[in-house]
């Protein structure tokens, strides 16, 4: 099922729409209606951007872009950093749901990037994120640049591993990076 619900460049200035909305109303104007979940439950998810983000419980990208149920396929993981997992349901979104817009987006203050900064704090499983992180960021110290070079490199893996389509027509993926500030609420698409 190859159905194109929105064009990636019509996804992102919702999102930009919904971000605004959010900031401006401190609240969700998603719908979360029960009618909405009847809706998904009988025909099916339909949305219309793919968010990979942290896990972090202060990120909430169906707040933080003021959309309901089905709309967003959200996919969280710390750090926000890529692997075959991501890239998995990535590519789901964008083959059988028609997704066309895919953003990585990370936020400030996030304890992922703290800890890369930090090689004491290897633990058993959390070293494999944070070796992705440190690769990402390399020398960088500013904890808000490194940021931003985190999500620049998951963005690039996306684009490196999916083989998004260059030419810019209404049908190609889109693949953009944010970042998300946990004390205005407001996102910047970089």
């Amino acid at each position: 099922m190859n159905k194109i619900v929105m064009s990636a460049d019509k996804a992102l200035e919702r999102l930009m729409d919904g971000n605004r909305k959010y900031v401006e109303t401190d609240m969700s104007n998603g719908d979360v209606s029960n009618r909405a979940r009847l809706k998904t439950a009988g025909k099916g998810q339909e949305p219309f951007a793919v968010v990979v983000t942290c896990s972090d419980a202060r990120v909430i990208p169906e707040t933080i872009f003021s959309t309901g149920i089905g709309e967003l396929f959200v996919i969280r993981v710390a750090g926000n950093v890529i692997d075959d997992h991501q890239l998995g349901s990535i590519e789901y979104a964008a083959s059988h749901l028609g997704t066309r817009l895919i953003v990585v987006m990370g936020h400030t203050n996030c304890g992922a990037i703290g800890a890369a900064f930090h090689p004491d704090d290897d633990n058993k499983y959390i070293r494999f994120i944070l070796h992705e992180i440190r690769e990402a960021i390399r020398d960088e110290t500013d904890p808000e640049k490194a940021c931003i070079l985190n999500v620049k490199h998951s963005v690039a893996a996306v684009e490196e591993s999916l083989e998004i389509q260059k030419e810019e027509h209404e049908h190609s993926l889109k693949v953009v990076g944010a970042l998300y500030h946990i004390d205005t609420g407001k996102v910047d698409f970089l």
